[in-house]
């Protein structure tokens, strides 16, 4: 069940994500109940919309909305994790500088400018999305596991499989 505001009470300037589908999207609390977020077309005026042509767009939209516009049914928590790595920004700032993209088309880049760039970039002054991050991780690890599956393949072939010449000579 997805928190309600008398559960959890965002303070402006805290990172809130939105657990989609498939994946995540972002959005920085400005106050009032309302969020500022990057939104790509398939994001844009549906909340819960959890639509994978956000890959293919190249553009996308700052808007200011309310909370639970963007939230929708989705499962959300304040997500400020980020913290203990780099130091906030004054809250008087991350809010004025969210309002001020409010309207503002920006290159969007799944890989490089999503939404969640977007937002800690607001929160910290550095773009950095930890989703993308572990899907790298995780195309990373299966590369590893491929290359040593061939690796043990070619070495079983080495040990235990001889040419067929060999195997001729010895009958």
């Amino acid at each position: 069940m997805a928190p309600t505001l008398y559960d959890e009470k965002p303070e402006p300037g805290d990172l809130i994500e939105i657990f989609r589908t498939s994946y995540q999207h972002w959005a920085v609390y400005v106050g009032d109940g309302f969020v500022v977020h990057l939104a790509p077309p398939s994001e844009v005026g549906s909340a819960g919309s959890s639509s994978i042509m956000s890959v293919l767009c190249e553009k996308a939209i700052v808007q200011k909305d309310e909370l639970w516009d963007v939230v929708g049914t989705d499962r959300w928590e304040i997500n400020n994790n980020l913290d203990k790595e780099y130091k906030p920004r004054p809250v008087h700032a991350i809010v004025r500088d969210a309002c001020a993209a409010v309207g503002q088309e920006l290159p969007y880049c799944v890989l490089r400018g999503n939404c969640e760039h977007f937002v800690t970039e607001l929160r910290y002054g550095t773009a950095k999305s930890r989703q993308v991050q572990k899907a790298g991780e995780v195309m990373m690890m299966a590369g590893v596991a491929a290359a040593v599956g061939l690796g043990v393949v070619a070495l079983a072939g080495a040990l235990f499989g001889g040419s067929k010449k060999e195997n001729k000579n010895e009958k």
